[in-house]
């Protein structure tokens, strides 16, 4: 549970640059918008792995 908090809290953190890149036109936190959602691509995937190891170990 506490990586799909940090995702929540990642996630945060990228909408607000993704507002400065859409509503003001912020190249630089256009740069950190793709960054953030790598990382929450690669957590997610982390997030993933760990479900279905949980649910394949159980049985």
């Amino acid at each position: 549970m506490d990586k799909f908090t940090k995702m929540k809290d990642l996630f945060a953190s990228v909408e607000v640059d993704a507002s400065k890149f859409y509503n003001s036109g912020n190249s630089a936190a256009g740069t950190r918008v793709r960054k953030g959602m790598q990382d929450l691509k690669n957590l997610a995937q982390e997030i993933r792995n760990e479900v279905t190891e949980k649910k394949n170990s159980g049985k």
